[in-house]
């Protein structure tokens, strides 16, 4: 056998068996995505920083105030401190309803601050556990039903649980105000069912509710105003709100998702909700 034969057979970068380096697994939350109806409540179980633009067309059920129709125009933003924990800016924006009976008013909401850490996330069995909150600082135009009641918190928890491309995520929470008789204390809830069937369409089902648990002062209503608006309704106090949301995501690019959804009151009293329309764009960075 010659040297240079038995130099080869020697040398690891020569040999059959030398290691190649391992493939990276791709995370099962690399085909999740975020929710789009109920977006200031639903909140995702899975810690990103993305940037979220958000506009509803929101269609008022004429048995409330003669009907008419709201557009919210808002920006969500969400920053992962770590791969467990996540700052959250769920609430901003400016508000636009057209109804007669209350002279079409205009202004800004109300600003939501808070955290959510995932306190488990278990890569082998696809599934995260996401306890946060929130805090809605009332900076708000009162003519919109906002700045009131000394600001309101929102303690959630939110779920995900993948069966390959197949996913359930929930969320339910307990929105509590500062002022009880400013604003009603409300629980939510919500549940969603989407399919990664390729990038470009990714459908959902979703279910999003509220039940008032303590009656406002405020104004004398038989229901609350789901996600957008706590009247402090005096006469809503065990009533259940819901809505059933279809809708898709689209992968446009590597980092960015376009959302579209349409939800439809489910539950009477309908209040303040016939049907909405809403339009995001979920932008990670």
């Amino acid at each position: 056998m010659s040297l240079i034969t038995a130099a080869q057979a020697g040398s690891p970068d020569f040999s059959a068996k030398a290691p190649t380096p391992p493939v990276e697994a791709v995370s099962w939350k690399e085909h999740t995505i975020s929710p789009v109806a109920n977006p200031f409540f639903h909140e995702d179980a899975v810690i990103r920083s993305e940037l979220r633009p958000v506009f509803v067309y929101h269609n008022i059920d004429d048995a409330f105030l003669g009907g008419g129709n709201a557009q919210l125009y808002a920006l969500q933003i969400r920053y992962a401190v770590t791969d467990r924990l996540a700052i959250i800016a769920t609430q901003d924006g400016y508000f636009d309803i057209n109804n007669d009976a209350i002279a079409n008013p205009e202004g800004w909401m109300d600003l939501a601050l808070g955290l959510k850490y995932a306190l488990i996330d278990n890569e082998a069995q696809q599934f995260i556990l996401t306890p946060g909150f929130t805090f809605k600082v009332p900076t708000g135009d009162r003519q919109v039903f906002q700045g009131r009641g000394g600001g309101e918190w929102d303690l959630f928890m939110a779920a995900q649980k993948g069966f390959g491309d197949f996913h359930l995520s929930g969320n339910l929470g307990l929105r509590l105000p500062n002022n009880s008789d400013e604003n009603s204390t409300l629980v939510h809830y919500s549940l969603m069912a989407d399919y990664y069937t390729c990038r470009w369409f990714i459908p959902f089902l979703a279910f999003n509710a509220y039940t008032v648990v303590n009656e406002g002062n405020n104004i004398a209503l038989n229901s609350e105003g789901y996600d957008v608006i706590n009247f402090g309704s005096s006469g809503a106090d065990g009533v259940t709100q819901g809505t059933l949301a279809v809708g898709f995501r689209s992968r446009i690019l590597k980092n960015v998702d376009l959302g579209v959804a349409y939800e439809k009151a489910i539950i009477e009293p309908n209040g303040l909700t016939d049907d909405r329309f809403t339009l995001d764009l979920s932008i990670r960075f």
